[in-house]
């Protein structure tokens, strides 16, 4: 008993379903890759703010001892609202800067860390740098709405 004959396209096919596999898997690989190290980088930066807002609500709790026996305004003692700010960031294991504006009743604080990548290392890029941004703004009494 004989097989019949193959036929064979001109040209041929072989190896096309291989080629076109390896093009689909680098770029599903790197899709995957962006989108585990895009979260990440937005987790990053979740917690970095999240550490900024609680390093600007600990700099608000340093008042002016002074001025709040007086009666007058409320406003923030600089170099304890500073320290106060530092001591909460060096607690959380961040790093930033704390300041207080002209009159003494805003306080903004600027966090910055890295995220270290997952998928983006192979290409080159091992961490990215992430900003975080907190606000406080020290408030006395009771107002009502204008």
């Amino acid at each position: 008993m004989t097989t019949p004959p193959r036929k064979v396209l001109p040209g041929g096919d072989r190896g096309g379903i291989a080629i076109y596999t390896a093009i689909v898997t680098v770029a599903l690989l790197a899709i995957i890759g962006l989108a585990i190290d895009g979260g990440g980088k937005l987790r990053a930066t979740e917690r970095a703010d999240a550490a900024a807002m609680e390093a600007a609500r600990a700099a608000g709790q340093a008042i002016d001892p002074a001025a709040a026996i007086a009666g007058s305004p409320v406003r923030a003692d600089p170099a304890g609202a500073q320290a106060a700010a530092q001591a909460y960031l060096a607690r959380t294991g961040t790093r930033g800067s704390a300041t207080l504006s002209a009159d003494g009743t805003g306080l903004t604080v600027t966090v910055h860390a890295e995220y270290p990548t997952v998928f983006l290392g192979l290409v080159g890029i091992g961490s990215m740098d992430v900003t975080g941004h907190g606000s406080a703004h020290l408030l006395y009494g009771t107002t009502q709405p204008q």
